[in-house]
C-alpha cells in the first residue's frame, strides 16, 4: 500500500545551488501573469501550510506558484547558505526564471510581505502588481507576539500559545491545528534552521528586513494592502504607513482578524485579491 502523499510537497525546481519545493496550479490566460506567493516565517510553516486555502481558489483563474523559501518547508537546506534578503530575493528571481515567468503578480504574508516589497523594489520590471498582508518591510519596534514566534522553542503548549497569538477565533486554534503545526516544527531540519535564523535580539531582524523608506515611496506598482485588526504579530500601524508611503496603494482592514487573514477571512480574502488582480488583467488587454 502506498504512503498517502504529503500536499505540503509539490514540484522540486533547481534554483541556484540548491532545489526549491514549488506549487504550480492552475493556468495563465494570455496577457495575465502567474501568481507568485510567498508565506510567512512561522515556525513549521510552508507554502502549503500558509496558502492552502487561497492558491485553490486563486487558481481557478490564474496560475499559481507557491514555493517554500529556503530555511522552510521542504526546500533544501545548504549548509553554508546565509539567510537573509539578498538570499531570498535571488531565489525568488530564481524561480521565476527556472518556470518560464517574465513578470509575476506578487503576494506576500509577513516576512513574505518584507520579501515581497524588496522583490519589487529591486526588480521592479518582474512585478506587475503587489499584495502585502500583514506585512513586514518597514522599521517598527518587535511585538512581544513576533518575538515569541522568531524564539519559538519546540513543544505542543509553546505551539498552542503561538496558535493563540496568530488567530483572533478561538475556533480556529484546536488540539488537532496546534498537533499538526508542532509536528511539522520538529521534523529533520525544520527547527535546526528556524532557530538559526532569528537568534535573540531580535529587532535586528526586523530591521534587516525593512526597505528603505524612499526606495518604497519610489514603488511605482499598485499595491493592494491587507491587515487583520486584531493582529498581535505584526501592527496594524505597519500597513498604515505603507499606506502612506506607497503612491498607489489602497488599505483593507479585516475587523475580527488576527494575523491570519487568509485563513481567518478565507473566502474574503481570496476574493479581495482575485478582484484586485481581475483589474489589472483589463487595463492590460
Amino acid at each position: 500500500m502506498n504512503a498517502p502523499h504529503n500536499p505540503e510537497v509539490a514540484r522540486s525546481v533547481r534554483t541556484g545551488g540548491f532545489n526549491t519545493n514549488v506549487h504550480d496550479l492552475g493556468e495563465s490566460k494570455p496577457g495575465q501573469p502567474p501568481v507568485l506567493f510567498i508565506h510567512g516565517s512561522g515556525p513549521g510553516v510552508s507554502a502549503w501550510a500558509n496558502w492552502r486555502l487561497a492558491m485553490p481558489a486563486i487558481a481557478q483563474d490564474r496560475r499559481v506558484i507557491a514555493p517554500d523559501m529556503v530555511g522552510f518547508g521542504y526546500t533544501d537546506r545548504p549548509a553554508n547558505i546565509t539567510y537573509n534578503m539578498d538570499t531570498w530575493v535571488q531565489q525568488a528571481l530564481d524561480v521565476m526564471d527556472a518556470m518560464g515567468v517574465e513578470k509575476a503578480d506578487v503576494v506576500g504574508n509577513s516576512f513574505g510581505g518584507a520579501l515581497s516589497l524588496a522583490l519589487a523594489i529591486r526588480a521592479p520590471q518582474r512585478v506587475r502588481r503587489l499584495v502585502l498582508m500583514g506585512s513586514v518591510g518597514v522599521p517598527f519596534l518587535i511585538t512581544p507576539g513576533l518575538d515569541a514566534v522568531w524564539g519559538y522553542e519546540p513543544s505542543l503548549e509553546n505551539m498552542k500559545r503561538l496558535l493563540d497569538i496568530f488567530a483572533h477565533s478561538r475556533a480556529l486554534v484546536t488540539d488537532e491545528l496546534a498537533q499538526l503545526r508542532y509536528q511539522a516544527s520538529i521534523r529533520p531540519g525544520f527547527q535546526e534552521s528556524f532557530s538559526a535564523m532569528f537568534p535573540a535580539p531580535r529587532q535586528r531582524w526586523v530591521e534587516a528586513m525593512a526597505s528603505p523608506e524612499a526606495a518604497i515611496r519610489a514603488l511605482p506598482h499598485e499595491t493592494l494592502i491587507v491587515h487583520g485588526r486584531e493582529d498581535q504579530v505584526i501592527p496594524l500601524q505597519n500597513s498604515l504607513t505603507l499606506s502612506q508611503w506607497i503612491p498607489n496603494s489602497q488599505l483593507h482592514v479585516f475587523g475580527h482578524c488576527g494575523h491570519w487573514t487568509q485563513i481567518e477571512h478565507a473566502a474574503r480574502f481570496a476574493q479581495l485579491v482575485a478582484n484586485f488582480l481581475a483589474e489589472a488583467d483589463k487595463t492590460s488587454t
